[in-house]
């Protein structure tokens, strides 16, 4: 199935937030986990730009999601700041504590959120703090492990049974962006997130 997708905003502050309308996905992750290639390779295009700076996006961005035929948008992608970055990570919890914090928090139409976490280093302890703040907070959320192509068999059962061991409960889904692996899987769960929300 064809999507097309459409930048909206970019907002560093919750007074610019577009208004609630929509189910909202949104993609969470550390600096340079690959949460552009993620977007870009569920909607088939070079929509969200990466960076070769890690940390560089500072600000959530908005992109309106729609079937190929169909007049209206039915979701929006959200791009969320990185996370785990040392050289500048007082600057991003920052933002963090002044927009990232109150979407995740009060934001109505959030129907899901992507955590995204590279499959081929041990569980960090900023991974373990997002999902325990997702958890606590109620936000349902999907754990994708990216960069899936690079571990050969064995490696990539290993390192999905350390991240179930590390997230017990948690939906897990390995990724690659560059052969598509998960893709569809990823796709299931964002539509019945989406169906699921009741209240926007």
């Amino acid at each position: 199935m064809r999507v097309l997708a459409r930048f909206v905003l970019s907002a560093s502050d919750v007074a610019h937030f577009p208004a609630p309308g929509l189910p909202e996905i949104a993609f969470l992750g550390r600096s340079n986990v690959g949460k552009s290639s993620v977007i870009n390779c569920l909607v088939g295009s070079k929509l969200a730009r990466s960076s070769s700076t890690p940390g560089r996006t500072r600000s959530i961005n908005f992109f309106e999601i729609r079937r190929a035929g169909q007049p209206k948008p039915e979701l929006l992608f959200t791009d969320l700041p990185g996370y785990g970055y040392a050289k500048i990570s007082r600057e991003i919890s920052q933002d963090w504590a002044r927009f990232v914090d109150p979407y995740l928090e009060q934001r109505s139409c959030l129907a899901l959120c992507l955590a995204l976490i590279d499959a081929n280093i041990p569980p960090q302890e900023s991974d373990r703090q997002l999902m325990e703040f997702l958890h606590s907070r109620k936000r349902p959320y999907l754990i994708v492990a990216t960069k899936s192509d690079r571990m050969s068999g064995n490696s990539l059962s290993q390192a999905m049974r350390t991240l179930s061991h590390e997230y017990a409960g948690a939906a897990i889904i390995a990724f690659s962006a560059k052969t598509g692996i998960g893709k569809e899987e990823i796709w299931k769960q964002i539509r019945a997130s989406a169906e699921r929300l009741t209240t926007c």
